[in-house]
């Protein structure tokens, strides 16, 4: 009876490749045109959700309703930059993957910069203050360490 249900799952497992077969994702829109348009666009807009990728890239439920809702837009007829205009004003400069320079995002663009130099002057600075170490040193200082290392070596030499 087990030795018989074996070789059915055997046969089931083998026989599945047989009647299962992959098909090519079917395209959300039957404009290839439009489809070259959406993935442009979505590769220069930032997923909300996930913030290291673009919404072409991402597979977060936002990301996919941001994709449709471009492709509805350019369905619509508007153009690519009242699209991205229209994601701006609805999410601000963040919702662009390369936002622009402006004054609202200089530290976004500068930030690190300023960040570096800062950091590199603060060193220089801390350098610039260390004593340099002496190059000599007093004798009663110079004795002592000759005591010390007389003493170690006599025990050294009585052993």
């Amino acid at each position: 009876m087990h030795r018989t249900l074996l070789k059915f799952i055997w046969i089931l497992v083998l026989a599945l490749p047989l009647v299962s077969h992959a098909g090519e994702a079917a395209p959300a829109s039957q404009n290839p045109e439009l489809e070259k348009r959406v993935t442009a666009l979505t590769l220069e807009l930032r997923c909300l959700q996930c913030q290291n990728q673009t919404i072409a890239d991402s597979h977060a439920d936002l990301a996919i309703d941001l994709k449709n809702q471009v492709r509805e837009m350019m369905v619509q007829g508007k153009s690519d930059q009242e699209i991205v205009d229209f994601m701006v004003q609805r999410y601000g400069d963040f919702v662009r993957f390369r936002p622009p320079v402006k004054s609202t995002t200089w530290l976004l663009w500068f930030g690190p910069i300023l960040l570096m130099a800062g950091g590199l002057g603060f060193l220089g600075w801390k350098l610039s203050q260390r004593e340099s170490a002496p190059q000599t040193l007093p004798d009663a200082d110079l004795q002592r360490a000759a005591d010390l290392l007389g003493a170690s070596s006599e025990t050294k030499e009585s052993t």
